[in-house]
């Protein structure tokens, strides 16, 4: 098989998903901030790449929830509601609360000691300062036991829904607060899988999404 290098395809599929993860990472640090006005030409100068990749990042982007668009006018970067985040974090500990309850049968001491190491990213990464890294190590303990649910379609439902949470979390937490108190709830969550004990396990993942939203909430009130 002869691979043809002038095929554009592929290349602009990949530098498409590489605008749309630049932007969107953007976006969920606030180096983009909620209500910022998104120009495909200011965003090409900015890049060094044509409007079309950006334009369909943009497209992408709004599929998720994350900008805005009014046909022919204009693009922004979606506001940040309240509203929004009650409605996602319920939609999240019921989804992750089943993953849990897929998972929990089949998990081993390996898995055990994977969640441990990854919780302790976690607290690494609370020393360092950097909420963004943080919040990666907390999604990454989350990530794991999804994925150990074996259930494509539940880990494509929470996708999406975790970069909206990632951008929440970023616009609302602080670094000590919030992840010191995430760090401690992960240990009960590995605390009830070592223990056997099914209903705890699902009870301290819905307690550790419940905590953040009412963090979120506080946040919001100040």
């Amino acid at each position: 098989m002869t691979i043809n290098k002038n095929e554009p395809k592929l290349k602009r599929t990949f530098m498409k998903d590489e605008v749309y993860n630049t932007l969107r990472d953007w976006i969920i640090t606030g180096k983009l901030e909620p209500g910022a006005k998104l120009r495909d030409q200011d965003l090409s100068e900015t890049l060094g790449i044509s409007r079309t990749p950006i334009r369909e990042a943009l497209l992408k982007l709004e599929n998720d929830g994350l900008v805005v668009t009014k046909a022919n006018r204009w693009t922004l970067v979606s506001p940040i509601d309240i509203k929004d985040a009650e409605n996602i974090y319920s939609i999240v500990w019921t989804l992750e609360s089943l993953a849990m309850e897929k998972a929990f049968p089949h998990m081993t001491s390996a898995d055990l000691e994977e969640l441990e190491q990854l919780n302790e990213h976690l607290h690494h990464a609370m020393g360092s300062g950097d909420r963004f890294t943080a919040l990666e190590a907390d999604n990454a303990f989350h990530d794991k036991i999804i994925q150990l649910s074996n259930n494509l379609e539940l880990q494509k439902m929470l996708i999406s829904l975790k970069t909206k949470i990632q951008r929440i979390e970023m616009y609302y937490f602080s670094q000590n607060d919030a992840m010191h108190t995430s760090y401690n709830e992960h240990l009960q969550i590995i605390d009830a899988i070592r223990n056997q004990k099914i209903n705890l396990a699902i009870k301290a993942i819905k307690a550790n999404w419940k905590n953040s939203l009412d963090h979120i909430q506080l946040k919001n009130e100040q």
